[in-house]
């Protein structure tokens, strides 16, 4: 039996449920994998609140009607994932503070994961075993068994410009290794921050750096929060014991044009936040006209690329 079997009991009752939040926009068909993962992936009762930012397909609304224990919860437009994760803890919050939901932590998946048996048990195993840690995430991976490279170090200047400039021509180069931080993805190991697309946090934590920074539309905000974490004096921590598979990148790679604009920009937004100072201005203005440069090219050939196979 696991050590989180009473969290929040009160006078030997049950348990308050886990609240797990998903940011939908017409997920289609893996939204239903997702939801029927969850009763082998952990013994506790859990809510499911879905985020959903614009979805058009119904699916979620279908959901959340044949579900008592789902939440559809429309954010009023695409505000970004982010956002839509702070509209959910805003919802959360008043649930939280009157016991009804776990007040200690939550759990962040993208609609498109499905949990292997026992993991979000582990993940509470592992986040209670290490008092400072803000977040923690599991193994994420491929449809082969491999590891997706989810725990990683926090990019700098150096790392992200010989990513982004090689990465393409030279996917070994030892920037992105670096970039990566794949060395490892074995072992339980701190990060310096970890895949959002499926992140048990910590309310604490989540409560002192604001949540997620809703400045970021797509892309970088599981970095931005990551590294913000760790300057608040909370750790990333890995844990591989915790499996989850994930259908990397089939929203992304529809959406291109949408997609590879936004992470030049929230990439940009990173490193800019980051070098905020007047005598950085020439760096920034590098950043900016390379990364512009480099989401044009990429824009132009996914569009040969499409006409092509067309």
């Amino acid at each position: 039996m696991c050590k989180n079997d009473n969290p929040n009991q009160q006078g030997g009752g049950p348990a308050a449920p886990l609240a797990i939040v998903t940011v939908t926009y017409s997920p289609g068909r893996h939204l239903g994998a997702f939801l029927e993962s969850l009763p082998q992936a952990t013994h506790r009762n859990v809510v499911t609140i879905m985020a959903d930012n614009g979805s058009t397909d119904g699916v979620p609304e279908a959901a959340a009607r044949d579900n008592s224990t789902v939440v559809f919860l429309p954010t009023g437009g695409n505000i970004g994932y982010g956002g839509a994760i702070n509209a959910a803890a805003n919802y959360l919050r008043p649930q939280r503070e009157a016991g009804e939901i776990d007040s200690n932590f939550f759990l962040i998946s993208n609609p498109d994961v499905e949990f292997l048996p026992g993991s979000i048990d582990r993940l509470l195993d592992c986040i209670e075993s290490e008092p400072r840690a803000g977040a923690v995430g599991p193994r994420i991976e491929e449809a082969d068994g491999s590891a997706y490279p989810s725990a990683r170090a926090v990019p700098n200047v150096v790392t992200g410009i010989g990513h982004a400039l090689l990465s393409g021509v030279w996917p070994g180069n030892p920037f992105t290794k670096a970039y990566k931080d794949d060395a490892d993805m074995d072992n339980k190991r701190v990060a310096g921050w970890l895949s959002g697309a499926c992140l048990l946090v910590r309310w604490e934590a989540f409560e002192e750096v604001g949540g997620f920074d809703e400045r970021y539309f797509m892309y970088m905000e599981d970095v931005d929060f990551g590294d913000r974490l760790t300057r608040a004096g909370w750790q990333s921590i890995f844990c591989p014991e915790a499996r989850i598979m994930h259908d990397q990148g089939h929203s992304a790679n529809k959406h291109s044009r949408v997609t590879v604009p936004a992470h030049h920009d929230s990439a940009y937004r990173f490193q800019a936040d980051r070098h905020p100072y007047m005598w950085q201005a020439p760096l920034r203005a590098v950043l900016w006209l390379g990364l512009k440069a480099r989401g044009y090219a990429q824009t132009l050939w996914a569009s040969r690329t499409a006409r092509r196979k067309a």
